[in-house]
């Protein structure tokens, strides 16, 4: 039976406990140091509550640990680690291949999408480590992702929803390069959703000030039964830095979509227990977007970029019908709140928005006067009051089925209750009580109670009342008091018995896939360098925080997205007439383009003053 893994962000514990309420079958989390989000972090006492609370269901949690390391951070790395064992944590996710060189107790290590694992050979390599998962880069095709599984064994890890950045994880140093804040040490300043001219060696300007290397948001969702198929078992949600309403949706989302793949084949589990209920409607479109793409997961496709804006669209709802003085109107099937933030493009791609004074009668008032807005203009709703404030309040349940069979006779009653992962405790009874008078009231009232699971993590599946059950008058207060005392034992059942992997030494040196190891390597430390001596490769260049590469020219960042296919300008797969050399401009910059055709990349290099 293969266990499949809805995986999501967790900003904090208030959100961890969101999105296990909501369906994640797992969720990731930063401690307060080395987490690739640096507004992310939190104390080992409360992850210590998020792990208390996520294995009741059999959920997990994993703790980033996934920037690159320095020498001075290497004791305090290991520290941390040895702390997030010892409260429970199910696996920690890494970049630094110190970590594999570090004497550590044998906690799972799952390989960041940051170690660039672009290779079948990268991934047997890593698994020959210890390494128990390894997160897939986010531009690879379903048919690359089949042929990483049947050529690799270890778990697999997909991205399916949030945003993308556009390089390759763990190959961008832009913001490093003009900040010295370094995507690889969690700080990123995020020059890919700045604006630039794109021009030629002419000085031609080809695209002037858009969003050139901003792209949509990840949406898989029409893709799970693909992806199940191509062998990924977690799928992983994108947004340690969301609010919790965007949380609570997206889990909810996937979470019904995975068990409606799961329910139409055969083989196929939830890695974690319990059945939700949700008092919303959940829908993507109504949370924090830029549009949706489904990158490269059906090859190379054009329209993944976000040029006029960075910033959320949020849903479309319709197009204008009519402009007045102080109000609008739309021709739009949903319903406009007092409050609602709606967005529009005017005529030269910019995007303004307003705030919903009032909406009576098909008449929409704005809280200021509108400007560019004209019939025919798309509206969209990038902010939905109503739907933030149910996801602001108590907008899902997540229980664990439970079967209680009652047995015995007078003297000698047995209470059993066994949960849906087989767990099973009892409570037995010595009491004497009277023989019921009416049978059916006895046994009615048995029922009643004990079906009454309250603000346990339990619900009452089915109760049996066995053949051998003389039915007697037990009070109602003694039967709240039995079923509160064997439901309390169940679930000290369950978390004695909380599934747990523990990682495997690997003892053989297995030569590392490259023999050479530049900057794009990422190595920081003297540890993850000794890594890479013992397993057959020369580091030639330090990690790029430490030391700019040697060569004059130099990428700053390395992408699968190319500007030219998006633009209709690619000459080898568009047939169009080959372009002058391409630049990216800024008021400070000039940043060269270059394409490798074989590879079907490009490569944004360091800059030049713009003067």
């Amino acid at each position: 039976m293969v266990a499949l893994e809805l995986l999501a962000p967790a900003k904090n514990v208030e959100i961890g406990i969101a999105a296990i309420t909501h369906g994640a079958d797992a969720v990731y989390i930063a401690a307060d140091k080395f987490g690739a989000r640096e507004k992310a972090g939190n104390s080992i006492s409360d992850i210590e509550k998020l792990v208390r609370f996520a294995h009741q269901f059999y959920a997990k949690v994993y703790v980033t640990v996934n920037t690159i390391l320095f020498n001075n951070e290497l004791n305090d790395a290991k520290s941390l680690i040895d702390n997030l064992y010892n409260i429970g944590v199910d696996a920690i996710i890494i970049q630094d291949l110190a970590i594999v060189q570090m004497d550590i107790p044998p906690i799972p290590l799952h390989a960041s999408t940051q170690m660039h694992n672009i290779s079948p050979d990268k991934i047997n390599f890593l698994e020959s480590v210890g390494i128990n998962r390894v997160v897939l880069p986010r531009e690879l095709t379903l048919e690359e992702i089949s042929t990483y599984r049947e050529k690799t064994n270890v778990e697999l890890e997909f991205f399916i929803h949030g945003a993308l950045c556009v390089s390759y994880s763990g190959q961008c140093y832009f913001s490093q390069e003009i900040t010295e804040r370094s995507a690889n040490r969690g700080v990123c300043a995020q020059p890919c959703r700045s604006t630039y001219n794109l021009v030629d060696a002419d000085g031609k300007i080809i695209v002037k000030n858009k969003h050139l290397l901003s792209l949509k948001d990840l949406n898989l969702s029409k893709r799970i039964d693909d992806l199940i198929d191509s062998g990924i078992t977690s799928f992983k949600i994108e947004g340690r830095l969301k609010d919790i309403g965007y949380v609570k949706n997206i889990t909810a989302y996937y979470n019904n979509l995975i068990n409606k793949a799961i329910s139409n084949r055969s083989g196929y589990k939830r890695l974690s227990s319990g059945i939700c209920q949700y008092f919303f409607e959940p829908d993507p479109e109504r949370s924090f977007n830029r549009g949706f793409s489904e990158h490269f997961i059906g090859g190379r496709v054009q329209n993944q970029s976000s040029f006029n804006t960075q910033k959320s669209l949020g849903k479309f709802i319709g197009s204008v019908k009519t402009v007045e003085n102080d109000f609008i109107s739309i021709n739009s099937p949903e319903k406009i709140h007092n409050g609602d933030g709606l967005c529009y493009f005017n005529k030269s791609g910019v995007l303004n928005g307003f705030l919903v004074n009032k909406s009576e009668n098909g008449k929409i008032f704005p809280n200021a006067p509108i400007k560019g807005i004209e019939v025919g203009s798309k509206v969209f709703r990038n902010f939905d009051i109503n739907f933030e404030n149910t996801l602001k309040g108590n907008s899902a349940t997540r229980k664990v089925n439970v079967d209680i069979t009652v047995s015995g006779s007078n003297t000698n009653l047995t209470f059993y209750a066994t949960d849906e992962n087989k767990n099973s405790a009892s409570v037995q009874i010595d009491d004497s009580f009277e023989v019921a008078q009416n049978s059916a009231n006895a046994i009615s009232l048995i029922k009643n109670q004990l079906k009454k699971s309250g603000d346990t993590i339990f619900s009452i599946k089915n109760i049996t009342v066995s053949d051998d059950y003389t039915p007697l008058f037990i009070p109602t207060s003694r039967l709240n008091e039995i079923r509160r005392n064997l439901l309390s034992e169940l679930l000290v059942e369950r978390i004695k018995n909380v599934p747990t992997i523990k990682r495997i030494s690997k003892e053989i040196k297995q030569p590392y896939p490259e023999s050479t190891i530049n900057f794009t390597g990422n190595v920081s430390n003297n540890l993850s360098e000794q890594f890479y001596k013992d397993h057959g490769a020369r580091v030639v260049e330090p990690a790029f925080e430490l030391a700019k590469p040697k060569s004059g020219n130099y990428a700053i960042m390395t992408t699968k997205y190319c500007i030219k296919y998006e633009l209709g300008l690619c000459p080898t797969n568009q047939n169009a007439k080959p372009t002058k050399a391409l630049f990216l401009e800024d008021n400070h910059h000039r940043y060269p383009l270059e394409f490798d055709c074989k590879l079907c990349q490009m490569k944004v290099l360091n800059p030049k003053l713009n003067k």
